[in-house]
């Protein structure tokens, strides 16, 4: 080209069109902003929904994995007795005493509330019900959670950081059908049991401050729990139960079998085991209760 011969204004690659004066200079320099804080917005949006599908994919696939491997042999017992173990004896303490407190506080809440009405003879009936419906299997799982559910995903991701689950693979043993099936099982079967301490132990601590310290009469507060409370109660608590005991199991497996980033990551693993089981605990027992309310009303349950 010649010197001083005229040449066109600069165009812009990456939109298309040419710009031929400083306003188009000026709306071109502003548009790559615009589109940046709009797919910012846009990213965070279903960032959310997003992580739940993943998360909730993980977990199916993990579960199905359980599913399968756990119909195939060898069936090593030794593993299901000693997850049962930890599961469900390992927890009997602290499951004991939290429902006994549980049953003292909720009737000395119940009977200071119904005095108040004249309805206090009413008390034995809805601590039965609550128990068996919704307290007891809900603070059994999180209680369950806390203890056993933590120490499950620090095992399992202490294992796989330390490649102590690759080892396995090496020896032909597969690591869903050694470590996670066991565990699953064990949530499934102990957790039920685990409510009926509690209901037992709540209706007790219940029975020490309704009667012995409230002055209630006995012969009332045992009538009206077994007036009110029936077997379609203690099924439904025993339903959410082993629901729960699944949920919570999967959960911290999935936590610790999939952690990595070293001892920080195992942390972390471990503190997303725990909030997110006791999250999932609470959403499955409206699930579960609102299924099963359904069912009852349709005259197929209870």
């Amino acid at each position: 080209m010649k010197q001083g011969a005229w040449s066109p204004p600069a165009t812009s690659a990456c939109y298309g069109w040419q710009v031929s004066s400083d306003a188009s200079e000026l709306q071109a320099s502003e548009a790559p902003w615009a589109l940046r804080v709009f797919n910012q917005v846009w990213e965070r949006t279903l960032a959310l929904p997003l992580a739940f599908l993943e998360e909730l994919g993980i977990l199916l696939r993990l579960l199905g994995e359980s599913l399968y491997w756990g119909v195939r042999p060898p069936f090593r017992l030794a593993r299901f007795v000693e997850a049962m173990e930890f599961i469900g004896i390992g927890s009997i303490f602290i499951v004991g005493l939290t429902g006994f407190f549980v049953g003292m506080v909720f009737g000395l809440q119940l009977v200071d509330g119904f005095s108040k009405f004249g309805v206090e003879n009413q008390t034995g009936a809805v601590i039965g019900l609550a128990l068996t419906r919704e307290l007891a299997p809900v603070f059994s799982a999180l209680m369950v959670t806390s203890r056993a559910g933590s120490a499950i995903a620090t095992e399992l991701g202490s294992m796989r950081v330390t490649q102590q689950i690759d080892a396995l693979l090496t020896m032909a043993v597969n690591p869903v059908q050694y470590l996670v099936v066991p565990r699953l099982v064990a949530g499934l079967l102990m957790l039920p049991v685990l409510t009926m301490l509690f209901n037992l132990v709540g209706m007790a601590g219940a029975w020490v401050v309704c009667v012995e310290l409230m002055n209630l009469d006995p012969g009332v507060f045992v009538d009206k729990v077994r007036w009110y409370t029936d077997a379609a109660d203690l099924s439904q608590g025993m339903i959410k139960a082993a629901a729960f005991g699944l949920t919570v199991s999967l959960i911290a497996c999935r936590q610790g079998f999939y952690a990595g980033g070293g001892a920080a990551g195992i942390g972390r693993a471990t503190n997303r085991a725990v909030v997110h089981a006791s999250v999932a605990v609470l959403l499955v027992d409206y699930v579960i209760t609102t299924i099963l309310m359904k069912l009852r009303d349709a005259g197929h349950f209870g």
